[in-house]
């Protein structure tokens, strides 16, 4: 899925959050990857993060020993 500056886009729902997770292209043509998490409620709220360059494989690999480091069940 795209809009008008993004090259790829998912959903995540879970409870009242639902995360977004694009990839999007900057007026200066470098791609970066936007983590959005948007929470519903009493006190609606929305928080963007932005990474760019090298930095998205660095947080790639954090992400993935976070993950791996979580007990399933």
């Amino acid at each position: 899925m795209s809009n008008e500056n993004g090259l790829y886009s998912t959903v995540v729902k879970s409870g009242k959050n639902t995360y977004f997770v694009d990839v999007k292209e900057a007026k200066n043509g470098n791609k970066y990857l936007a983590l959005t998490e948007s929470q519903s409620g009493d006190h609606p709220k929305k928080t963007t993060i932005r990474v760019f360059g090298k930095a998205i494989g660095e947080l790639k690999d954090a992400i993935q020993e976070a993950v791996a480091a979580i007990p399933e069940g």
